[in-house]
């Protein structure tokens, strides 16, 4: 997988990402029928979930953006969804390469791609072993992100140019 990103758009589509992006700002397809579901998911998360979580996305620690962990959108769960950069990660195991699952994850994808999300796979062993190249995927997504248009400011520069400070990097 290597971070293989999907969603990506081209520039005649910007106003119409926009459009959608503020659409989606204060829904996001939350379904909260699968909020009991996406809390057992978090409460079993596998080891390279959890790696990737403690160590790249928790508290804000990814360039001050904020990410849900088991996020249900839709009749889907994303492994990691950040609202601000209408942006899901997920994490693949083995049995993401049977034929069966390989199908529900294009379907996912599809849904979420509609949505207004941009999709990045990792496999656990990408994540487990790999972490800083993860990171570096994530973040040439960021800059191509920022490059393309000045939505979303990183939140922790976004709080610095308002004239809110923010201490030991807490944004709230």
């Amino acid at each position: 997988f290597a971070g293989k990103r999907r969603g990506q758009g081209d520039a005649n589509s910007h106003s119409h990402f926009m459009e959608q992006k503020i659409n989606m700002k204060k829904y996001y397809n939350y379904n909260k029928k699968l909020k009991g579901f996406a809390r057992n998911l978090r409460n079993k998360s596998t080891k390279a979930e959890i790696f990737l979580w403690s160590k790249l996305l928790r508290a804000k620690t990814f360039h001050g953006y904020s990410f849900l962990r088991q996020r249900p959108i839709g009749n889907y769960i994303a492994d990691f969804m950040c609202k601000e950069l209408m942006l899901v990660i997920e994490v693949d195991g083995y049995s993401h390469l049977l034929d069966e699952v390989i199908q529900k994850d294009i379907k996912k994808e599809e849904y979420l791609e509609r949505t207004g999300f941009t999709i990045i796979r990792f496999t656990d062993d990408e994540v487990l072993n790999d972490l800083n190249n993860v990171q570096r995927t994530l973040e040439s997504f960021l800059d191509s992100r920022k490059k393309s248009s000045p939505w979303p400011p990183s939140p922790t520069l976004q709080a610095n140019t308002q004239g809110g400070g923010c201490e030991n990097g807490d944004l709230s």
